[in-house]
């Protein structure tokens, strides 16, 4: 079983069938270039899709062609929905925003903050205050990833296995390292991308007295019916599960992980709330419309329509370069906030990119890319695996694309 996708008259949603071609060839392009392997773009309007195509191979050694229903590494796109679980309990009064997280994680109080330090040695002074749950959902934690190698607690990081993606040991060691290492910054002083994601996974598990892959499926992926939406790859689906690339030293396609031997073919004991799932456009795409509907789908409810509206808001004061950020997904911070797990359009022009205030949007490691716009009643998904996500500019340049088509 997988998700249908039936396609609806451009016209009658408001788009040009022409204009939206465009992306058919700019999509195409792509692949030719030897840019991507393959790749799959969606652009879907007042709740019906218009364009869904796709361009390339899913796995260039067997040949076997990217389709509509190929199975990707989301990663970081893994973060709303996460988002969206620790929202079910705020819901049930459970807890607070401006809450301490050290109320249910006490080995999170009190934590230090690095200021310096040299060979080896982080200087740090004590926190001002603890964490909250809104400064792990707006990632103005003060917490990092190993991955960024920008500062000496991100080494640390590296030092002590604080990695969601590759740990194997539980959800609570991990988060339980990341605790005992210092922050970067005072919380809620600066917005920095971090494992801030990993300790809401957490947080759900332990608010909720359930693991938190288990809550996650049963609350939110399964009710919306995301049939190829997991953990792992399920028996029976490896067939249409995409490999994941890289770009060589001489700019050509390098594998970087073979969907035919990949560590997402099987459950892994250490489910990344940050990063770990695998989806498809048509799955994504009803979790789009759910946030678009204000927290609901097809008569179920999920979220109340207030909160899905503070989830969509600024939560950062003034934008992204304002909290330290100067650039951010191919644009430049300016112009764009964020709120409770994803970024969150202010100014376009500011950002120099196109689209609408208070449009939600958010990406993946791999070359994956949404966002959702309330006030056009668009959803738009770009899904690609070619590591970093940063190779080329497709988030902006489809933005463009996607958004020129729009004639009423």
């Amino acid at each position: 079983m997988m998700s249908e996708i039936a396609l609806t008259d451009p016209n009658s949603l408001g788009l040009c069938p022409k204009r939206l071609a465009r992306i058919d060839a700019w999509r195409d392009k792509l692949v030719a270039d030897g840019k991507f392997a393959g790749a799959t773009t969606l652009v879907s309007r007042h709740g019906e899709v218009a364009h869904f195509g796709s361009s390339g191979l899913a796995d260039m050694a067997s040949g076997r062609a990217m389709a509509g229903d190929t199975i990707h590494r989301f990663y970081s796109m893994t973060k709303p929905l996460t988002s969206v679980a620790i929202m079910m309990l705020y819901e049930e009064g459970l807890f607070q925003l401006d809450d301490p997280i050290s109320r249910f994680l006490p080995f999170f109080a009190n934590q230090r903050v690095a200021v310096g330090g040299g060979r080896g040695k982080i200087d740090t002074v004590p926190a001002m205050r603890d964490i909250t749950f809104r400064d792990l959902l707006t990632h103005t934690s003060g917490l990092t990833y190993g991955f960024m190698q920008a500062t000496l607690v991100d080494a640390a990081y590296r030092e002590q296995g604080v990695d969601f993606q590759t740990a194997e040991t539980s959800l609570e060691e991990v988060v339980r390292k990341a605790a005992s290492l210092p922050l970067i910054a005072q919380p809620g002083a600066e917005w920095n991308y971090s494992i801030s994601t990993d300790v809401l996974g957490y947080l759900v598990e332990v608010i909720s007295g359930r693991p938190f892959e288990e809550f996650l499926r049963e609350r939110l992926i399964r009710p919306l019916g995301m049939v190829d939406t997991d953990f792992f790859v399920h028996e029976g689906k490896a067939h249409r599960f995409a490999s994941n690339y890289g770009r060589g030293p001489d700019g050509t396609l390098a594998l970087l992980d073979d969907a035919a031997t990949s560590r997402f073919l099987k459950p892994r004991r250490v489910n990344s709330g940050g990063g770990g799932l695998v989806s498809t456009a048509a799955d994504y795409l009803r979790f789009c419309l759910m946030m678009l509907n204000k927290g609901e789908l097809d008569g179920t409810r999920y979220l109340g329509r207030k909160t899905v509206e503070l989830m969509m808001s600024n939560h950062l004061r003034g934008d992204m370069a304002a909290m330290g950020q100067p650039r951010w997904s191919e644009s430049t911070a300016e112009g764009i906030g964020f709120g409770l797990g994803f970024s969150v359009t202010l100014d376009p022009a500011r950002a120099q990119i196109l689209g609408t205030p208070g449009e939600c949007a958010w990406g993946g490691a791999a070359s994956t890319a949404f966002w959702i716009d309330p006030e056009e009643e668009m959803a738009v998904i770009f899904l690609a695996q070619l590591m970093p996500s940063s190779a080329w500019p497709v988030r902006r340049e489809l933005r463009v694309l996607s958004y020129q088509a729009v004639i009423d």
